[in-house]
């Protein structure tokens, strides 16, 4: 069982942009909501979607171009193996492909890595980019992208994952 506070504390100690920034925690919980909805739906892997959610963008150097910051955060995932990250090696090399590609483009593939990248994709609105429904890879995901939309463009903060993360109002 994956401990989702403790890997948050993890990701936090090694965090060098603002927790609250465009890539921080408030990403990472709608990233998390969406792919959880998605997975609802598609029957991806729900645990490997929501560590999705965690690492992808835990390694950013910079808030805009990073090409291998999603290299970078499916490497930390690794790192955390067997100490803080419980999945088997086949789960764990859908997380480690989702975090690395998640920037590609890409479209088709494993279903669980599709709801890992449109629920990254569905929260663009928060830098001003309405998400594409072609550039979605799931009906699932084109069938949230309003509602989604919607709590990105606003800024929504996700509480009750916050919470279940174990953030503090001062981080929140």
């Amino acid at each position: 069982m994956n401990d989702h506070a403790e890997i948050l504390k993890a990701i936090l100690d090694g965090y060098t942009l603002n927790v609250r920034g465009i890539h921080g925690v408030f990403h990472w919980a709608r990233v998390l909501e969406n792919g959880l909805e998605i997975a609802k739906v598609t029957g991806a892997d729900a645990e490997v979607t929501a560590l999705f959610a965690m690492f992808h963008d835990s390694r950013r150097l910079n808030e805009s171009r990073d090409h291998k910051h999603g290299l970078r955060g499916g490497d930390f995932a690794r790192s955390l193996r067997d100490n803080l990250v419980h999945l088997d090696d086949d789960r764990f090399e859908l997380l480690y492909e989702a975090c690395q590609k998640h920037t590609d483009g890409q479209t088709s593939g494993n279903p669980t890595v599709l709801a890992c990248w449109d629920a990254d994709r569905l929260d663009l609105g928060r830098v001003g980019i309405m998400p594409e429904p072609h550039r979605l890879c799931t009906d699932a995901g084109r069938n949230l992208l309003e509602w989604a939309n919607q709590r990105a463009v606003n800024g929504y903060k996700p509480t009750e994952v916050l919470r279940a993360w174990g953030m503090s109002k001062a981080h929140a």
